[in-house]
Parts: structure tokens; C-alpha cells; sequence
């Protein structure tokens, strides 16, 4: 069993183009709570990596987006920025890497489809991300990502306005009036509020969006309105 485990991880190591000078922190990295054994604290998942990958994959994404976008303005690249970094890009490359059956997770994990959550995939591939970056150091992890992300950087041709601006000119070009934006709720501790805010657009069901800071939901609710309509599928 333990031979086929060093053998499993090989393959992986292949797959990512990365040889670990520290197994452990990949293992680590494809390690689910649910696998824990009874002296094994929640540490020892991939818990702690995924958090350090996820602001790893957060410069990287952003470095490479400065470097190949010159013309593009801060609105253009957060569009672009918010689509490399979401948690379904992050699943698509994890698919990429077989990294699901590479997963160690429990048996009761495993039987409701683990291995094939996007959640879940997303997590362990910032974990593998923060392994790379622990264990060979940024220039090792940018590579990694340059690899993986690039070519969905460059092909990608979603919208890039932000959604506020794109739903003003949307009503406008159907003669309606300036979309107007409404607090409905505010929740949480000063320090980490959560808003939800609704928008108005004449003629049409509000929208509604939550997020950490009032411009924040706002955005939410127009993207939330363009989705709806059709306007905006990226």
C-alpha cells in the first residue's frame, strides 16, 4: 500500500512538473479532514496550505495580468483577475491535474462524490499551490501558474467592464432610466459587515447582491440583473 502511495505521488509530481524536496507538504496539501486519524489534528490538512494558496495564486494571477494587459485599465483587470482566481477555474485546472483521485479523503467523503465537488477541488488545488511555494519558493509557484493559468488568461473573452457601468449603459441604450441601488440589510461586526443591496431598473424584478462593503453588493446586484436578462455570461 505504501508503495503504490510513493508511486501515486510520483505520478502527481509529474503532472505538475514538480519535484517535492519535502513529500509532506504535498501530501499534506491533498489531505481532506475527513482522512484524519484520531491522533491527527485538523493542522494536518490541507486546511492551513489552501488558505496561504489562495493569496499565492492571488499575486501571481495579478503579476501576470500587469505584465500581458498593458492598455488595460483597474476595472478591466479585476474582470479578468476575479476570473482566473474563481473557484471554478481553480476546479477546471485541478480536473487538468487527475488531482481528485490523488485526493486523501475519508471513506464517507468519498462515497458522496468528494473527489469530484468543485469546492473541493478548488481548495486542494490552491493547497497544491502553497506546497509549491512553501517548498521551492515563489519563482517555483509562479511557474506553476504561468502554466496552468496562462492560456485561459489569454483566451478568455468574457466581459470586462465592471457590472454597474454595464448596466447603466445597458438601460440607457433601452431608454430607461439610471438603475438606482437600495440598502437593504447590513449584518456583522463593524470590522467584517455584510451588506445586501437591491437594484432598481424600470420595467424589470429588482436585483440583489451581497458583499463585504456596500460597492462591493452593489456590483453583486448589477451583475446579479445581467445575468438574469442575458447580458452578461462570463
Amino acid at each position: 500500500m505504501a508503495k503504490q502511495a510513493d508511486k501515486a505521488l510520483r505520478q502527481l509530481s509529474e503532472r505538475l512538473e514538480y519535484v517535492f524536496k519535502n513529500e509532506a507538504l504535498l501530501k499534506k496539501a491533498l489531505t481532506h479532514a475527513s482522512a484524519l486519524g484520531p491522533g491527527e489534528g485538523v493542522n494536518e490538512s490541507y486546511q492551513r496550505l489552501e488558505f496561504l494558496g489562495d493569496r499565492v495564486l492571488g499575486i501571481a494571477v495579478a503579476t501576470m495580468l500587469h505584465q500581458n494587459f498593458p492598455k488595460a485599465d483597474e476595472g478591466e483587470l479585476a474582470r479578468r483577475f476575479n476570473h482566473m482566481v474563481k473557484r471554478e477555474t481553480c476546479a477546471e485546472i485541478a480536473i487538468e491535474l487527475n488531482l481528485g483521485e490523488a485526493m486523501r479523503i475519508g471513506h464517507s467523503e468519498a462515497q458522496t462524490g468528494g473527489r469530484k465537488k468543485t469546492a473541493l477541488l478548488a481548495d486542494i488545488c490552491e493547497a497544491v499551490l502553497a506546497a509549491i511555494y512553501l517548498d521551492g519558493g515563489f519563482d517555483a509557484a509562479y511557474d506553476f501558474v504561468q502554466r496552468l493559468w496562462k492560456r485561459r488568461m489569454m483566451t478568455w473573452s468574457g466581459p470586462l467592464r465592471d457590472a454597474k457601468t454595464t448596466l447603466q449603459e445597458w438601460a440607457q441604450s433601452k431608454s430607461l432610466p439610471t438603475p438606482t441601488y437600495d440598502v437593504i440589510s447590513r449584518d456583522g461586526p463593524d470590522h467584517a459587515p455584510q451588506f445586501v443591496v437591491g437594484v432598481t431598473v424600470k420595467g424589470l424584478k429588482q436585483g440583489e447582491g451581497k458583499g463585504g462593503s456596500k460597492r462591493l453588493a452593489e456590483q453583486n446586484a448589477a451583475e446579479a440583473v445581467l445575468r438574469r436578462e442575458g447580458v452578461w455570461n462570463g
